[in-house]
């Protein structure tokens, strides 16, 4: 099967249509659908591609878009291959334009609060944000206090989603250890030459060197000169550790784990292969390990190894110890008044309404709209725990209200939000699948630059709410036209 295209298509002015049994029905007012309009026919920026999907064979075109990923060897989670679908997502400029703005405002909000809270403290003498709310964010590190780190958050990857009526929500805020640029990459390399391609698609691999290479530059204790960076990775074992491998080869950055490390006279130093030891001036840090200190106080292996360094401001780590205070997802409740605290602005992008479970008045609002809530452990990720209202039956709606009685902070809820589908190539043709947008904004200190588009998760399955990779969901090429 495949989408309905238009007779002689390069003549009739009509648009493409949605093909027969393309669903565009929903709950409620139903979900946003990226490519048809609610009448059925092709949003007008979608007419080309689906034009060409229209007298493609979809089958054909899966199976070699899949050993495109195959050869190029990217992998999710160790072995586990990666799914690109054939059918990109396009944004038009107009709304990449507000998405562009309402990233980059969030994410210097979310640097001046980590600058803050371990700072002066303001927002939080304000009253603006509970104080229970950061000193319980599993990620807050008083030890940081100290640090020379004129910027905090150099990359972010905040993850987004479409409601029923189009406009775009923060669901969360990624800035601990933000991944996925390399999988952006590899879904555009694996798209290359299959569709027509707009003459104003925006490119994104020389894009985003340029700017998260400049980012890690300028993150130099220095802040100026020729600094040397390196990516610190856990190696093989880690499950990112194909990205390390990309991004530290497209950077032209080394790659070097704990063993080709230490401290020498208060500086980091690298030892490779008998050449003898180099300075460091820059980690770009992508350990599982991401924390300072341990639960107990102590030192974990990376503190150990970067402790003195950052102490003396011999160096500097992308991005900083202690950022994860911004990611947690108690905090994202906070962060629209953060941007309006901090910047003096309204926000350009609304959050998904978060309930702080710690206020008793929200969390008895919460616990008598259950079923129709999303509930996250606080400290997850990658879509574990998570219990959506209407989705779940009554007994494991009972299970999770006697969990947040018990330990509220230990958990938010979310307004379920029926986020926007986009088509997808499944056996039978295309078909509908949720979807959702990870733009990556690099902050240099002085100007905050989104790189164009970002990746695009989809769910596999029908109907799933959840699109993250570790679950089955797969990417799409995103293109941003200009």
């Amino acid at each position: 099967m495949s989408v309905a295209g238009r007779p002689g298509a390069g003549t009739d002015p009509s648009p493409p249509t949605r093909p027969p049994g393309y669903d565009l029905a929903g709950p409620q007012e139903g979900p946003y659908d990226e490519a048809f309009a609610a009448a059925g026919s092709a949003r007008p920026h979608y007419a080309e591609v689906l034009d060409a999907l229209g007298a493609a064979d979809l089958e054909a075109l899966r199976r070699r878009v899949d050993a495109r990923v195959q050869a190029s060897g990217c992998r999710f989670g160790g072995d586990q291959p990666f799914h690109v679908d054939p059918v990109p997502r396009i944004l038009p400029p107009e709304e990449w334009t507000a998405v562009s703005a309402g990233v980059g405002q969030r994410l210097r909000a979310l640097d001046a609060f980590v600058q803050d809270v371990y700072g002066e403290g303001r927002i939080l003498a304000a009253g603006i944000i509970p104080e229970r709310v950061v000193h319980t964010a599993d990620h807050y590190e008083p030890a940081v206090r100290g640090h020379h780190r004129p910027v905090a958050i150099a990359l972010a990857g905040l993850d987004l989603i479409r409601g029923p009526r189009g406009a775009f929500r923060v669901l969360e805020d990624n800035v601990r250890t933000p991944s996925g640029i390399a999988y952006a990459v590899a879904a555009r390399e694996a798209l290359e030459g299959e569709l027509p391609v707009p003459a104003a698609r925006a490119g994104i691999d020389g894009v985003w060197r340029g700017l998260l290479g400049a980012a890690l530059r300028a993150a130099a204790p220095d802040g100026g000169g020729d600094p040397r960076v390196v990516m610190l990775s856990d190696g093989p074992g880690n499950a990112a550790f194909w990205e390390h491998e990309q991004l530290a080869r497209r950077l032209e950055v080394a790659l070097v784990t704990p063993a080709d490390c230490e401290v020498s006279a208060g500086r980091l130093v690298t030892r490779d292969g008998g050449a003898g030891a180099r300075s460091v001036d820059v980690v770009y840090r992508r350990t599982d390990e991401d924390r300072l200190q341990d639960e107990a106080g102590a030192l974990t292996w990376v503190g150990i190894l970067l402790d003195e360094p950052l102490r003396r401001g011999t160096l500097a780590v992308v991005n900083a110890f202690g950022v994860g205070v911004a990611d947690d997802k108690l905090v994202h409740a906070y962060v629209e008044e953060m941007v309006r605290f901090y910047l003096r602005e309204e926000p350009v992008l609304r959050s998904v309404e978060t309930f702080d479970l710690g206020d008793p008045e929200r969390r008895a609002e919460a616990l008598e709209r259950l079923d129709e809530l999303v509930v996250k452990p606080r400290a997850g990720y990658g879509g574990q725990g998570i219990v959506v209202g209407p989705h779940a039956d009554p007994d494991d709606l009972e299970v999770t209200a006697r969990r947040i009685q018990a330990t509220p902070e230990a958990f938010i809820a979310q307004e379920t939000v029926h986020f926007s589908r986009h088509p997808t190539v499944v056996e039978s043709g295309l078909a509908p699948r949720h979807v959702d947008l990870r733009p990556f904004i690099a902050y240099d200190g002085d100007q905050v630059r989104a790189f164009p588009g970002g990746l695009t998760r989809f769910a596999l399955r029908g109907g799933d709410l959840v699109v993250n990779s570790s679950e089955g969901g797969g990417g799409k090429d995103t293109w941003v036209l200009g």
